[in-house]
């Protein structure tokens, strides 16, 4: 009998150890896959997974391009189960794929957003809950005040800015020399003088892409911020209050102006029908003095093409004489999470891997970033913008016009000049008016 109760406490001790031992097992088990519930997993090494990223732009013409090809990979050493997938578009390409997908609750995790009222804006992608707030990631206090402003809506901050863009007119200095242009214009009548020199050296003054259409902001602003908003920089609070009107003489002029370099051939011929990338091939193969564009489009402006040249930038001069020029400089676009998404915890891991101000990821952003940084401490990346920069830090700058205007009105701006640039009959006032008549329009359902 006592051998018999000695051998069944021993095979109840090695049970209850098995059961110990599964119970043990469970718990390791649970606590894997409890990370990987919706919402993301706070420890992102724990199962692998698929992170999306999509963005505005085209691939980097030379080198890596810092979206496409170095942050998945500096993703993956990081968080090694992470693969990180990353898709450019164009603008008009990007807004309609990312609006689509946003909709029907199959967005990307991490996505391109604007500041301020822009199309693909903070306030628009948060008030329709597709962002999320990011004010609690450790990092935002190294962000300029003014940028994580420009991407709040009601107190939140939804997106981290690139930085801040500057547009402005890259240039040929040897073309400029070969037509005797001794000095960068610094008012309008110069710049006009500068552009009849040319042309008369048989050299094309300006090239522009207005087949992608939005490339008429590019010229449009720069003069609106030196015609529009100097002495009357609230003008678009007064257009919001019903206040001001975009049929305004300041404006009328403003499009008077942009119509000038199109009436006088300044502007290359056929540019309906020349796209964005195209337009930069032009100027870097010397067939241009001049391209109005972004510093986002450095790297383009910047690649070696049939021509070897030194570039230079500056202001677009539409003051008058004896004024100070404004630059149009803005808070650029920047990384936002989607609200629905699965992983955004995870995708804030991410942001706060690429910001964290040390990090690998981050002194590869810092190194490619064509934008002037609002992150603190960061100095001036590319000495070609440094009498810009300059310019932008004496305050005279204003931000690009649309980031006040609901989506739509910089559309109809476009269209309505796009028929000036085809030789229609429209004139500024009809841009102005139809401007003027959409903004109303949704203003009102704003």
């Amino acid at each position: 009998m006592k051998s018999w109760k000695k051998g069944f406490a021993g095979a109840m001790v090695f049970v209850l150890c098995l059961v110990l031992l599964s119970a043990c097992g469970s718990s390791s088990d649970n606590a894997a896959s409890s990370g990987s519930s919706e919402g993301g997993s706070s420890d992102p090494s724990s199962k692998p997974v698929t992170i999306t990223l999509m963005a505005s732009g085209t691939k980097a013409a030379n080198g890596e391009d810092f979206l496409l090809d170095i942050m998945p990979k500096l993703v993956k050493e990081k968080f090694p189960n992470v693969t990180l997938e990353t898709s450019k578009l164009p603008d008009d390409q990007y807004e309609t794929s990312v609006r689509t997908k946003l909709a029907a609750g199959q967005g990307p995790d991490i996505f391109w957003i604007w500041p301020r009222m822009s199309s693909m804006g903070a306030v628009d992608m948060a008030k329709a809950g597709y962002a999320a707030d990011l004010s609690d990631l450790s990092f935002m206090n190294n962000i300029s005040e003014s940028a994580r402003k420009d991407m709040s809506y009601e107190g939140k901050v939804y997106g981290i800015a690139n930085g801040i863009d500057f547009l402005g007119v890259y240039y040929n200095k040897e073309l400029f020399e070969k037509a005797g242009i001794t000095s960068v214009p610094t008012d309008w009548e110069s710049f006009l003088t500068a552009c009849q020199k040319l042309k008369d050296a048989g050299i094309t003054p300006i090239v522009m892409g207005d087949k992608d259409s939005w490339y008429i902001q590019f010229g449009m602003y720069q003069i609106a911020a030196n015609v529009v908003y100097p002495g009357e920089m609230d003008f678009d609070t007064k257009l919001q209050a019903g206040e001001r009107s975009l049929t305004d003489p300041k404006w009328v002029k403003t499009i008077s102006m942009y119509k000038e370099l199109y009436d006088k051939g300044y502007i290359v011929k056929n540019s309906l029908g020349i796209g964005g990338t195209q337009a930069a091939q032009l100027f870097v193969d010397g067939k241009a003095a001049m391209a109005f564009d972004g510093t986002w489009n450095y790297q383009a402006l910047t690649a070696k093409g049939a021509a070897d040249f030194t570039r230079g930038f500056f202001p677009l001069p539409a003051n008058p004489a004896g004024q100070p020029t404004y630059i149009s400089a803005a808070t650029s676009a920047g990384f936002a999470v989607n609200a629905k998404s699965k992983n955004v915890e995870l995708a804030k891991q991410i942001l706060e891997y690429l910001f964290d101000g040390q990090s690998p990821l981050f002194k590869a952003w810092v190194e490619t970033n064509p934008s002037i940084s609002v992150y603190k401490d960061v100095p001036l990346n590319h000495d070609l913008y440094k009498d810009a920069y300059e310019v932008y830090k004496t305050g005279n700058a204003v931000y690009f016009c649309n980031q006040m205007w609901p989506s739509g009105v910089a559309d109809e701006m476009q269209a309505k000049f796009s028929e000036i640039i085809g030789g229609k009959k429209t004139t500024p006032e009809d841009v102005a008016k139809a401007m003027d008549a959409k903004f109303k329009q949704l203003w009102k359902n704003h």
